[in-house]
């Protein structure tokens, strides 16, 4: 399966996936390795063409500081193409960067990962490839997912390409980007992982990173502790998330201010103060998606108990969300049927236009289906996108609902006779809001619910609004 050779010359790199992962990884790469031509390829055309738009405030991924990067390298060494069989067959090390999302139906619904386009990755590759192909597992993949591959690949008998023989080497280096700060962490990476067999494809892509991360930050497993680590990593991510909201709740009980206890907590250096922020809960495409994968892993080989544990983290996430919004409900005289209520923010977090697992869609939909008005903004989430989300609704919808989600593009026509604003998403341009302002445009009483504490509730108090933080207990509670 594998090439053992002393030597390896690549200068042609392609990444299925045009995505999150594979566009901004390949820019980067593309920009600090200046001799290798690096090509991203995906099906989806229109998602190709935004890649490719003349104005970079176009290309479908936002990220503080990518843009600059595509317009550097784009069409220099850079390209962005809908040619899956030219991609393929000329590259030398070809990254698989696509979706592996929860199935939904058959065996492990729920829980494990649909592998259907890493499939047929494997199987393009496998006819495709000429000679000897680097491929690499980029996607966030289910542990022993190489051995597939490996399968797959080894089972491609004829090449309709070239008379020479094909060979494979597999190799697993997982991405550990945060997104919103996705392109500080490829050029400044806390690690790069590459897990494999072959010793010389492992030094290939070392030598890759190497041009601009130390030596001494490129870590080497086998491939299976490499996509164990990947699980694990971001299931440690989401449980201290889930830890400290779930103090947010006792905080709100006891008088205690979460913000407070956070900060106590997180000077302790064996804890430190990473992830120790309370909020609506965590979002994004790998946090939930992983847990389950590891929950699936877990009973899969009888460990139930374990399973149990990391289930756990999900269903206080989900409790999370559920909680805001009956707060919301409760604040609001137990009624909301017909009310406007406010959204600001839809992405999962700031500085990225990501909105899967956001949690705005789940408080949202909870608000909808109470039969609240929406009013929704956000900085860089289209309408395209927050139609797509709330399409669950829309589905649940009858003849007779009230309820309704409107986009805005300015927050003063957002928060216009608004009865509550729900600030879900903590873009800095919300911590600058004129509250006299917005006082004056609200419904009286008006309420703001400030679920990522960023905002200043006692300016917001002085305006005459009432403020809900989440996490923040009433100091008056009787002793």
């Amino acid at each position: 399966m594998t090439n053992k050779l002393d030597s390896i010359q690549i200068s042609n790199i392609c990444c299925i996936g045009a995505g999150y992962v594979g566009g901004p990884t390949m820019a980067v790469i593309a920009d600090k390795c200046k001799d290798l031509r690096v090509t991203v390829v995906d099906m989806n055309k229109k998602r190709i063409n935004s890649w490719n738009d003349e104005n970079l405030d176009q290309i479908p991924v936002f990220e503080p500081g990518l843009k600059e990067i595509v317009g550097r390298a784009r069409n220099k060494n850079l390209f962005f193409t809908d040619n899956m069989e030219d991609s393929i067959k000329n590259a030398d090390i070809i990254f698989i960067s696509v979706n592996t999302p929860i199935k939904q139906s058959g065996l492990g619904a729920g829980f494990a990962s649909d592998m259907k386009w890493v499939e047929k990755c494997a199987r393009q590759i496998g006819e495709m490839a000429i000679g000897h192909t680097i491929v690499v597992e980029k996607s966030t993949l289910p542990v022993r997912t190489a051995k597939i591959i490996k399968e797959i690949l080894s089972s491609t008998s004829s090449n309709k390409f070239n008379s020479k023989p094909k060979t494979f080497s597999i190799l697993s280096n997982p991405e550990f980007l945060a997104e919103g700060t996705a392109i500080n962490d490829l050029i400044n990476p806390d690690r790069v992982l590459i897990g494999g067999e072959d010793e010389n494809a492992i030094e290939v892509l070392s030598n890759i990173y190497r041009n601009w991360v130390p030596n001494q930050k490129i870590l080497t497993t086998n491939l299976w502790s490499s996509e164990l680590s990947k699980l694990v990593s971001n299931a440690f991510l989401a449980q201290r998330v889930s830890s400290i909201n779930s103090i947010s709740a006792l905080c709100e009980a006891t008088g205690a201010n979460v913000k407070e206890v956070s900060n106590a907590v997180g000077l302790d250096n064996r804890i430190g103060n990473k992830f120790l922020n309370s909020g609506p809960g965590f979002g994004g495409s790998c946090f939930k998606k992983d847990i389950l994968n590891l929950v699936y892993l877990c009973r899969f080989f009888n460990l139930e108990e374990v399973a149990d544990f990391w289930y756990q983290i999900v269903l206080i996430n989900d409790w999370q969300q559920k909680r805001i919004y009956e707060v919301i409900v409760r604040k609001l005289f137990g009624n909301i049927n017909g009310k406007i209520i406010t959204i600001l923010g839809f992405s999962f977090k700031s500085n990225t236009n990501d909105t899967r697992e956001s949690p705005a869609i789940k408080i949202a939909n909870y608000l909808l289906v109470e039969g609240a008005n929406l009013r929704i903004h956000d900085p860089k989430v289209s309408y395209e996108q927050i139609s797509i989300d709330l399409q669950e609704f829309q589905e649940y919808k009858s003849d007779e609902s009230v309820a309704s989600w409107q986009y805005c593009s300015r927050i003063s026509d957002a928060v216009k006779d608004s009865d509550g604003i729900v600030l879900a998403t903590e873009w800095e341009e919300y911590t600058k809001l004129d509250w006299e302002k917005i006082s004056r445009l609200m419904k009286n009483p008006g309420w703001v619910f400030d679920t990522r504490q960023i905002l200043n509730g006692k300016e917001i108090k002085n305006n005459g609004l009432n403020y809900w933080g989440l996490g923040e207990g009433d100091e008056k509670k009787e002793k």
